[in-house]
C-alpha cells in the first residue's frame, strides 16, 4: 500500500526519528560538555557563595509560584468543565472537541506525575546541594558511576518546568490537518517549560540537561498519546 507524502503514518516515523536523535543530542551536550557549568557559574556569587536569584521575587515567588499557579488554574479549569460534560454533556461540546480537550486534560496530568515520580527516585543532585557550589554532594553527569552511600539527590529530571511542558498537547487542536501550525504550538509549549527551567537555573535549582531531558520526556509522551489515539478523528480548528 503506498503511502501519501503527509501520512500520518509517515509523519509519526519522522517525530520518532527526529525524537531519537535529539536524544542523542542532549545526551552528547550533557556528557561532553561544560555548559551546565558555564550557565551556573554565570548565575553563582563565588564571593558570597550562594546563588542571587535564589531567593529573588521574580525567580521564586513570581516564576515559581504566581506563573505556575496561574497554568496549574487553567488545568483545574479545564478538568472542571470537563467533569461537568461528563455528567451533563454539553451541546457546545461536540465529539472533536471533547477528543482534543480529553487529550490535554490526559497530558497535564500524565506528563507532571512521570517527571514527578523519576525526580524522586534520582539520585542526581542540585547545583545549590553539590560541592562546587558550597554544597556537599558531588556532581554528576547523567551516565557517571554513582558512588556507594551518596544520599539521592531527587533532583532530575527538572520537576518545575513540567508546570508549562503540558501545554505542548495543545498541538493536537491542529492535527492531522495543519502540522505546522501544530509544530509551531508544539514548541511554544515546549519554550514555555524551557523559560520555567531556566529560571529554576538561575537559582540554582537545576542544571541544563535536567531540563532538557524534562522536555524530551514531555515531548516522547505526547508523541506516544498521538500515536496510539485515533487521531483520525481530530478536526481541523479554524
Amino acid at each position: 500500500m503506498l503511502l501519501k507524502p503527509h501520512s500520518p503514518i509517515m509523519e509519526f516515523k519522522f517525530a520518532w526519528w527526529m525524537l531519537a536523535l535529539s536524544a542523542m543530542v542532549i545526551l552528547l551536550i550533557g556528557e561532553f560538555t561544560q555548559i551546565d557549568f558555564m550557565i551556573e557559574d554565570f548565575y553563582y556569587d563565588s564571593t558570597l557563595k550562594t546563588f542571587p536569584w535564589k531567593n529573588a521575587w521574580f525567580a521564586k515567588i513570581l516564576m515559581h509560584v504566581y506563573i505556575k499557579n496561574l497554568i496549574l488554574s487553567c488545568g483545574f479549569l479545564l478538568y472542571l468543565f470537563l467533569l461537568i460534560d461528563l455528567f451533563k454533556p454539553m451541546h457546545i461540546v461536540n465529539s472533536w472537541l471533547r477528543f482534543r480537550l480529553r487529550f490535554v486534560a490526559t497530558a497535564s496530568v500524565v506528563i507532571p506525575v512521570t517527571l514527578s515520580l523519576l525526580k524522586k527516585h534520582s539520585v542526581l543532585h542540585c547545583p545549590w546541594d553539590i560541592d562546587r557550589y558550597n554544597g556537599s554532594a558531588p556532581f554528576l553527569k547523567l551516565l557517571d558511576y554513582v558512588p556507594k552511600g551518596l544520599e539521592a539527590g531527587a533532583c532530575f529530571p527538572a520537576g518545575h518546568a513540567s508546570t508549562g511542558l503540558w501545554l505542548a498537547s495543545l498541538c493536537v487542536f491542529w492535527l492531522p490537518t495543519n502540522p505546522t501550525k501544530a509544530k509551531y504550538v508544539f514548541a511554544m509549549g515546549l519554550f514555555t517549560g524551557f523559560i520555567l527551567g531556566w529560571v529554576q537555573q538561575m537559582r540554582g535549582a537545576h542544571f541544563l540537561f535536567h531540563t532538557l531531558w524534562s522536555m524530551w520526556i514531555a515531548s516522547f509522551i505526547i508523541l506516544l498519546m498521538l500515536q496510539i489515539s485515533d487521531i483520525s478523528n481530530i478536526k481541523p480548528l479554524s
